[in-house]
């Protein structure tokens, strides 16, 4: 900022020189205090530049509420498979003005070509498009992962303009062993914030993670495992996403004197769920059923995360802080009717004013290099009269190993629906190596037909379950030359289909048409018989080798447990 520009404020500040607008007549959420104030608020320049009686063009928001921006501190973009345009045309008319993301799953599949796909919006959208840096990619060396991402890479961008720091520190058990890789990426990020995740550390591993410099977690499941994070310096992710939903079990660690450690984040939001619930703004209306104060959940959507993420201009309707603005029906029902960002008016009534910011939408390198596949392709030899076979644990990401009988004809291994076995496969999809896992899963309830997807944690790979061999075969070809996405397959043909162009993860296409087809493909999957809830993100999971206790990825049968290969047939 230069001299005059500093002058300029300082003079708007005092009321003698313009400023750009005014809202009259309403009341402040003040957060520092943790109250409400009726004051007028004076921008100009992109600031709020003063509280009280101020001259200038003015709005009048009368009987209505004026809060900060809310702000998402941990997110997964890829998890709403919308394009950043599109997912900023979806959350801010919701009062969302920042974020920070983890481009964990763009940059498994694209590398530094992912990364630079989501920096390029950075400062071309109504929203602060905040970066982590992927701490781990490839995410495991059981899988066949579309790039490298590693300490060259993290030199590189640690200081681009829109990178806080290090995200997610999943390899746990490299830190607390002294791993020369994790602590040589630790060392750069020292005097920068690093997020941890580690679900489950406690003692004096948990005191171990917490000296290598971590200052957050966001996997906490259990209320004493929230309540040591805190004590030991933690600050305390709340979880409330699509799959995992934390906020219930861990909101009695929200006291008075915890509150200012403590956030709201998403982590992973499907569309159908921004659609229909909303974002930050759903968070806040839980943490009020659950029995909270409206202005400490607007606290840890706001201050909280602008404190942690050490971003000073963000968090707060107080002069000097940057002029992101939400004006709200009222704190309790949290409808939010217009939206500021520096300043100036980019949300009303539910949509974006002139599709302000919507920037072009860039177009990353198809992500799809799949050697040719055919019914071989899914082919098992029966080599044996007992088999592994992954089981479902219901509600959880969590499967369990058993041994069964070879479900076998004419000595090729087949679904067997009589005991819900049915064929997994997970087809590699990023170097064309021909690789294809294949293995069988228990408890997915699919009666006919075959879902395929390139939405497969961390390597996203194509997974496939099915019935039958001809249905896989047709639901993995098509994403192949669709570019990728959700496909569904019965009878020969795709009955539902959701295109994710972009890596495979998102669609650059509005939300409410994502979403739709998003639940068309979840209807038709279960028209097919598939159990759960949310088949896809079940799906998706599958192929996660570091979730015990049986994982299958395009290079075999995987005992998590053990971090090693199995054979598919016959005990170990």
């Amino acid at each position: 900022m230069n001299l005059e520009t500093l002058r300029r404020r300082i003079m708007a500040a005092r009321n003698k020189a313009p400023v750009d607008l005014v809202l009259r007549g309403g009341q402040v959420a003040d957060v520092f205090r943790g109250c409400l104030e009726r004051v007028d608020v004076a921008m100009a320049d992109g600031i709020i530049v003063g509280l009280g009686d101020y001259d200038g063009p003015g709005l009048d928001v009368s009987g209505k509420v004026v809060c900060p921006g809310l702000i998402d501190g941990h997110l997964h973009l890829e998890s709403t498979m919308l394009s950043p345009p599109e997912f900023a045309r979806a959350v801010v008319p919701r009062g969302t003005t920042s974020v920070i993301i983890d481009p964990h799953e763009i940059v498994n599949v694209l590398g530094v070509t992912g990364l630079e796909y989501i920096l390029s919006f950075h400062d071309r959208l109504p929203l602060d498009l905040f970066v982590m840096l992927p701490s781990c990619v490839p995410a495991s060396p059981l899988e066949t992962s579309g790039a490298q991402f590693g300490l060259e890479e993290l030199s590189r961008y640690r200081s681009h303009p829109a990178v806080l720091g290090l995200a997610e520190v999943m390899n746990f058990p490299g830190v607390i062993a002294g791993d020369a890789e994790i602590m040589a990426k630790l060392s750069l990020f020292r005097h920068r914030v690093v997020d941890g995740h580690a679900p489950l550390l406690s003692g004096k591993d948990l005191n171990a993670y917490r000296v290598a410099g971590i200052g957050s977690d966001h996997e906490c499941t259990l209320l004493t495992e929230a309540q040591e994070k805190l004590a030991r310096g933690f600050y305390l992710m709340l979880r409330e996403g699509s799959a995992a939903k934390n906020l219930a079990d861990l909101w009695p660690a929200v006291t008075p004197a915890s509150l200012r450690r403590t956030l709201l984040v998403t982590d992973d939001c499907h569309p159908d769920d921004i659609l229909h619930q909303g974002h930050m703004d759903r968070l806040i209306r839980r943490v009020q059923f659950l029995g909270g104060d409206p202005l400490a959940a607007l606290t840890m959507a706001t201050l909280n995360p602008a404190e942690y993420f050490r971003l000073p201009h963000l968090g707060a309707v107080a002069p000097g802080y940057q002029a992101d603005l939400v004006v709200l029906n009222n704190l309790e029902e949290f409808g939010v009717e217009k939206v500021f960002k520096r300043g100036r008016l980019v949300a009303a009534a539910g949509s974006l004013v002139d599709e302000v910011g919507a920037a072009a939408e860039a177009t990353p390198p198809l992500a799809m290099q799949v050697k040719d596949l055919s019914l071989a392709s899914f082919t098992i030899p029966a080599a044996g009269d007992t088999v592994k076979v992954m089981k479902l644990l219901p509600d959880q990401l969590l499967t369990a190993q058993v041994l069964v009988s070879t479900p076998a004809v004419d000595g090729l291994v087949q679904a067997d629906l009589g005991r819900d076995i049915l064929k997994l496969a997970v087809v590699e999809r990023h170097h064309g190596t021909g690789n294809v896992g294949l293995g069988l899963i228990q408890g997915f309830g699919l009666r006919r037909g075959a879902l395929a997807s390139t939405v497969a944690h961390d390597s996203h790979n194509i997974i496939v379950v099915g019935t039958n061999d001809a249905d896989m075969l047709v639901a993995v070809k098509h994403l192949v030359d669709s570019g990728g996405g959700l496909a569904v397959a019965a009878g020969g043909e795709i009955v539902a289909a959701l295109p994710l162009p972009i890596a495979g993860l998102m669609s650059p296409e509005p939300l409410a048409q994502v979403a739709g087809r998003y639940e068309a493909v979840t209807q038709a999957s279960r028209a097919l018989g598939a159990a759960m809830a949310s088949p896809f993100m079940t799906l998706s999971f599958l192929a996660l080798p570091v979730i015990p206790a049986l994982k299958l990825t395009d290079r075999g049968l995987v005992d998590v447990n053990r971090f090693t290969f199995v054979p598919l047939f016959g005990p170990d």
